[in-house]
């Protein structure tokens, strides 16, 4: 049962991570860096949500093949 969960975690992560990274070439992130230099709230969310997840999921299955 953990390694399903570490499984949908890692899954989730590489969702969220390909979601950020295309939002990162949207009209509206351009527009952003344009006035800002910086990408927006949303796109930097989900980029950061799925580093973090993908982290996570590996360290799980990772730490439940060993057990």
């Amino acid at each position: 049962m953990k390694m399903a969960l570490a499984i949908v975690l890692i899954v989730i992560g590489l969702v969220l991570l390909i979601m950020g990274l295309g939002s990162s070439d949207s009209i509206q992130n351009a527009f952003s860096r344009l006035f800002t230099g910086n990408l927006t709230d949303r796109t930097m969310l989900l980029i950061v949500g799925g580093c973090v997840l993908l982290v996570v999921g590996v360290f799980a299955c990772y730490r439940n093949r060993r057990l």
